[in-house]
């Protein structure tokens, strides 16, 4: 797996992260939590934050895996 490719899935990460945070955190604002007939809207909001803190770092996670996993294989190649 080339630097590029590495690069690209990092940011990508990192821009999951900050649209479902922002995401969450936008749609929480337009509702609020003092609104009782909203509660679905609230709870969308709450769903996309916790989003934020899965998917983002998952995906890094799996960056890292497959960067090492690339690299594993470089190296038994070359052997």
């Amino acid at each position: 797996m080339d630097d590029k490719t590495l690069q690209m899935c990092r940011i990508s990460a990192i821009l999951a992260f900050g649209f479902c945070l922002t995401a969450g955190l936008w749609i929480l604002t337009k509702t609020g939590f003092a609104h009782g007939n909203d509660a679905l809207t609230t709870a969308i909001g709450l769903y996309f934050i916790g989003k934020a803190f899965f998917v983002g770092p998952m995906l890094y996670l799996a960056t890292i895996r497959l960067s090492r996993a690339a690299r594993g294989n470089a190296q038994s190649v070359q052997s």
